[in-house]
């Protein structure tokens, strides 16, 4: 194929007295200057193809890195208590939101809490409302018409951190890398995901909001929305929020704390967030990242692994 492609140069013949004919027979120069042209056309050749290869795989993983990372368009702002700190958010229908807060002894009172009991995820089942609390394996339950508490329960996570639903199971999270799946009735462990992004570990999943087959968690101490496959728990993309609490700060609002708080109205299509101690509320819609995105996302969106205890 190589050798094709390049002219030889004119063969001398030597004839020896012994043999009227004599085969050609090419010089020693000849050889190491067709092997010398062969060789950096080769050479050449793979530059050229891997090169070609490179670009193809750069805007491969280009394209692949950009369909996973999103941005928000805010549609709406609400008040949101300032003194609320959120750890589990719901939309219950009717315009309705349903929110669990934390702080011991400052339990925000849509139901009141044991001042022991740190509020934390919160999800609807039907008509119960179901809730976890932080540095503990006990949950409560109340009747969704009037908020009343009518059941306890202990559950095998860890500890609790977020709760979600895709009507059938409660999926949970204790502030690790572990995405559990809970029976309703029983509250045992029926399965359980450690979510991954590129093969790395993500910790310190925190609340949690169940979104058109998808499990979505605030990523504790950071900005950003892990968008999860519960089949297998991998990160099937990242939404960056920081604009909101950027903006926040800007406008003079340093008390708050961090992002925390997804609700999905499965009906209109309306995703609203808030954060601890954010006076507000805001509805927005996820849309794919149109640039080239300029930073590591295990950076930005993934930390090493918290760890608690209980004061």
């Amino acid at each position: 194929m190589a050798s094709g492609s390049l002219k030889k140069r004119p063969k001398r013949v030597i004839s020896t007295p012994y043999r009227s004919m004599a085969s050609p027979r090419p010089s020693s120069f000849n050889y190491k200057t067709i092997s010398l042209l062969i060789s950096i056309f080769l050479i050449l050749s793979v530059v050229f193809l891997l090169s070609l290869s490179s670009n193809m795989w750069s805007k491969l993983v280009s394209n692949v890195n950009s369909s996973q990372i999103y941005s928000i368009e805010v549609v709406n702002e609400f008040p949101h208590d300032p003194n609320a700190f959120t750890q589990g958010l719901l939309y219950g229908g009717n315009d309705t939101l349903y929110e669990s807060t934390g702080l011991y002894r400052e339990v925000e009172v849509l139901q009141k809490m044991d001042g022991s009991y740190f509020g934390e995820g919160l999800t609807l089942l039907g008509e119960r409302l179901y809730q976890v609390t932080w540095l503990e394996r006990t949950g409560f339950i109340y009747h969704l018409s009037n908020l009343s508490k009518f059941e306890k329960f202990t559950h095998q996570m860890q500890d609790g951190w977020g709760l979600a639903t895709d009507g059938n199971v409660l999926f949970g999270s204790d502030g690790s890398s572990t995405l559990y799946q809970i029976d309703p009735q029983s509250f045992q462990v029926i399965g359980k995901q450690t979510v991954k992004y590129k093969g790395h570990e993500v910790h310190n999943l925190n609340e949690l909001e169940f979104v058109n087959g998808e499990v979505w968690a605030n990523i504790f101490q950071t900005d950003c929305i892990a968008r999860i496959s519960h089949r297998d728990g991998v990160v099937l993309g990242w939404i960056l929020l920081h604009n909101l609490r950027e903006g926040l700060i800007l406008a003079g609002k340093t008390d708050i704390d961090v992002l925390n708080g997804i609700a999905w109205d499965r009906s209109k299509n309306r995703l609203f967030v808030t954060g601890k101690l954010w006076p507000k509320l805001y509805e927005i819609k996820v849309r794919p990242l149109k640039k080239k995105f300029q930073g590591v996302i295990e950076q930005i969106c993934m930390r090493m692994p918290f760890h608690f205890a209980k004061p």
